[in-house]
């Protein structure tokens, strides 16, 4: 294909003059960012009065789904925080993307391997945990390749 719609998906919105990987970035970062506050939300956290600081004891679970800890809340927290950072570049927006995708893979292994009720699960994970975090690291990932194809590294 050639003409002004061959690479669409290198090319800046000019709405707001960001690559795609830089908005990609900037949205998966801001979701974190909402879910590490509402992790701390009673009624949004079930159980809220069951929320630990770390560990499988914490029985608090986000949209009565997801089993979280405030360590678990921090570390979305503090995700968040490092993407709108690496958003800033085209090359950081994609090592944000790759590289967290690739990290949340290795949390899927390791939710796979460590026994739920055992205190190698300090941050805490359960099923659902380890379904979000495959789809988060495969989602990642692509959003990283997908939107840096055919696009010089800067």
């Amino acid at each position: 294909m050639t003409g002004p719609m061959a690479h669409s998906r290198a090319r800046h919105n000019p709405a707001d003059g960001k690559a795609p990987v830089r908005r990609a970035a900037s949205v998966v970062a801001v979701v974190f960012l909402l879910v590490g506050v509402l992790g701390f939300v009673p009624g949004v956290t079930s159980d809220f009065g069951d929320l630990r600081f770390a560990g499988h004891e914490s029985d608090a679970k986000l949209l009565g789904l997801f089993q979280v800890s405030v360590l678990h809340n921090i570390v979305h927290l503090l995700f968040g925080v490092a993407g709108l950072l690496l958003a800033r570049t085209i090359s950081g927006a994609r090592t944000f993307l790759v590289g967290g995708g690739a990290i949340y893979l290795v949390l899927w292994l390791y939710g796979l391997v460590v026994d739920h009720d055992s205190g190698a699960n300090f941050v805490p994970v359960n099923d659902a945990d380890n379904w979000l975090h495959l789809f988060l690291g495969v989602g990642m990932i692509a959003l990283g390749l997908l939107t840096t194809r055919g696009q010089p590294r800067r």
